[in-house]
C-alpha cells in the first residue's frame, strides 16, 4: 500500500522493524511503519495484544445484535480500529486524535474504513465534530495519562454522554496497584531493563528513535513539524494514578457499573457500564 501525504508519493518497500533503521528516507511503507510503531509500543508492555483482546472481549459482551459503531479515542495511527475492523468487519468506527503524522499514518493504512476526526481533547467541544452521539464502545489505550487529573474527570462525564445506554467504555493505560507498592517498583525496574535489552538487540525502536526515524522520511517531515507546533516542549508530564482513582472517577462521572476488565503488571483496562 503506498503512503500518499500532501500529494507525495513513496513507493511500497518491504522490510522488517531492525532493517526499517537503514531504510533509505526517501522509500516509506505504511505496513513497516505500523509494524515498527507497533514493536516500539510492545517494548513497554510486551502483552499488549492480551489487552487488545480483553478490551474487543468486553465489546462483544456489550453488543446490540449486529451493530457496533465504536469510537477509537486517542487513536494514533489506528491501532485499536484496525484490531476491532479485523475482528468485527462491519464495526462502524470513529478514529479522534491531534497529532497529524500518527493520523497520517491511520489514514493510508485504514482508508475510508474508519471516519477520521482531527481534534484536541484537552477542550472541552472536541466532540463537536463527532458524527455520531450514540456510540456503543469508547476504547482508549496509553494516551489519557497526558491529560491532567482535572480534565480526565471531565472528560470521563464527556464520554459517558457519547454512549448510548447499555454502552462501554473501557481505557488502558499505566494504572498501579496502590495496595502493591513495593510490588509495583520492582516490576517497573523489571520492566526498564527489559526495554533496554530489547533496544541493545535491534528489536524494537526507542520512542525516541521512532520519532527520529519519522523525521528523516521526507513525506512525514512536515506532519512532524507540525506535531512540534502542536507539542512544543512535548506532552504535558505524564501522570499515572492508580486503578483506584480512575474506578472513583468513572463513578463520579455517573456510570452505571466500574470494574477492571483487565491487569497486566502495573498496566490495567478499566471500564465503565453506562
Amino acid at each position: 500500500m503506498l503512503l500518499q501525504i500532501h500529494g507525495n508519493k513513496a513507493w511500497t518497500h518491504h522490510t522488517s522493524v531492525t532493517s526499517l533503521l537503514r531504510m533509505s528516507p526517501y522509500i516509506t511503507d505504511v505496513a513497516a511503519w505500523q509494524e515498527s510503531w507497533d514493536r516500539q509500543q510492545e517494548a513497554y508492555l510486551p502483552d499488549r495484544e492480551h489487552r487488545f483482546t480483553a478490551m474487543l472481549d468486553a465489546v462483544d459482551a456489550v453488543r446490540d445484535g449486529d451493530r457496533l459503531r465504536l469510537l477509537d479515542l486517542a487513536g494514533g495511527t489506528g491501532t485499536i480500529s484496525e484490531r476491532t475492523l479485523r475482528r468485527f468487519p462491519h464495526a462502524e468506527v470513529t478514529l479522534v486524535d491531534l497529532d497529524p503524522a500518527l493520523l497520517a499514518l491511520a489514514r493510508a493504512s485504514l482508508g475510508e474504513r474508519v471516519t477520521i476526526v482531527t481534534a484536541d481533547l484537552g477542550r472541552p467541544d472536541w466532540h463537536a465534530a463527532l458524527p455520531h452521539r450514540d456510540y456503543d464502545a469508547v476504547l482508549t489505550a496509553t494516551a489519557l495519562h497526558w491529560l491532567p487529573a482535572e480534565r480526565l474527570e471531565r472528560l470521563y462525564a464527556e464520554l459517558r454522554d457519547l454512549l448510548r445506554p447499555g454502552g462501554i467504555l473501557v481505557n488502558a493505560d499505566h494504572m498501579p496497584d496502590d495496595a502493591l507498592p513495593q510490588l509495583t517498583k520492582r516490576l517497573l525496574d523489571r520492566a526498564r531493563d527489559r526495554r533496554a535489552a530489547r533496544y541493545a538487540a535491534g528489536a524494537a525502536l526507542s520512542w525516541t528513535q521512532w520519532w527520529q526515524q519519522a523525521e528523516a522520511d521526507p513525506a512525514l517531515r512536515p506532519l512532524v513539524a507540525q506535531r512540534h507546533a502542536i507539542y512544543p516542549t512535548g506532552h504535558s508530564p505524564e501522570w499515572n494514578p492508580p486503578v483506584s482513582w480512575h474506578l472513583s472517577a468513572l463513578d463520579a462521572a455517573g456510570f452505571a457499573e466500574v470494574g477492571t476488565v483487565w491487569r497486566g503488571g502495573t498496566d490495567a483496562a478499566v471500564a465503565g457500564l453506562r
